[in-house]
């Protein structure tokens, strides 16, 4: 299993980078997003979007990975991430009037067959460090909202056809409950995306498929 992670310029990166390496006991490259060609993204198996300042639009090639292998790789997005993940298939960001920085708050889990709250109480504390939010009025249907906050905010959704998922909260911060779980329970379990659509190596698909609104719902 091959694993990159997509660094938004985060100081969390690098305790994601120890998490999973701790957890599958294999190496994680690590590439700024600015600073690799589309390209080269298609040899990992599981792609992760880090943490970052500001918002996607600022995050380099941050939306066109998202845009590009959604259909045919496993991606998860960690609070910037996650935003990412619902601006590229046509959902708003909400600038929050009160900023979680460094904050612990509960987390519900509101699907519980969601693989990466699999085995974990349906209330837990996690570790938030944001001050946007998806607006869950403009999220589109192929997304299943996974997990909330007390106030009914997005804290994790999955894609309905693809293998792509986010968490608006730290699973690496020490101020998440069963943080390390979560992100066994996203690398290592055994239900397999099988997907009809060529492969990510098809260029004029891609292309084809953002222009004809394949990832938009």
């Amino acid at each position: 299993m091959k694993i990159v992670i997509i660094d938004n310029y985060d100081s969390f990166t690098y305790n994601l980078v120890h998490l999973i390496q701790s957890i599958t006991k294999t190496h994680v490259d690590v590439l700024r997003n600015d600073e690799f060609e589309i390209e080269s993204i298609k040899k990992y198996d599981k792609i992760i979007l880090s943490p970052g300042p500001g918002i996607p639009a600022e995050a380099g090639k941050l939306k066109e990975v998202i845009e590009t292998y959604a259909p045919t790789k496993s991606i998860l997005g960690v609070c910037l991430g996650l935003q990412a993940i619902a601006e590229v298939f046509g959902g708003k960001l909400n600038n929050l009037t009160e900023v979680y920085h460094g904050v612990s708050t509960d987390l519900k889990v509101v699907n519980p067959k969601e693989q990466i709250f699999k085995n974990l109480p349906v209330t837990i504390q996690a570790g938030r460090y944001h001050s946007w939010i998806v607006d869950k009025k403009s999220l589109p249907d192929c997304f299943d909202i996974t997990a909330e906050d007390n106030e009914g905010n997005i804290m994790a959704l999955s894609h309905e056809l693809f293998d792509v998922k986010g968490v608006q909260f730290h699973p690496e911060s020490v101020l998440t409950e069963y943080g390390e779980q979560i992100m066994r329970n996203w690398l290592i379990h055994n239900d397999l995306f099988e997907l009809n659509l060529p492969s990510a190596d098809n260029t004029a698909f891609q292309l084809n498929s953002i222009k004809s609104g394949l990832l938009f719902c």
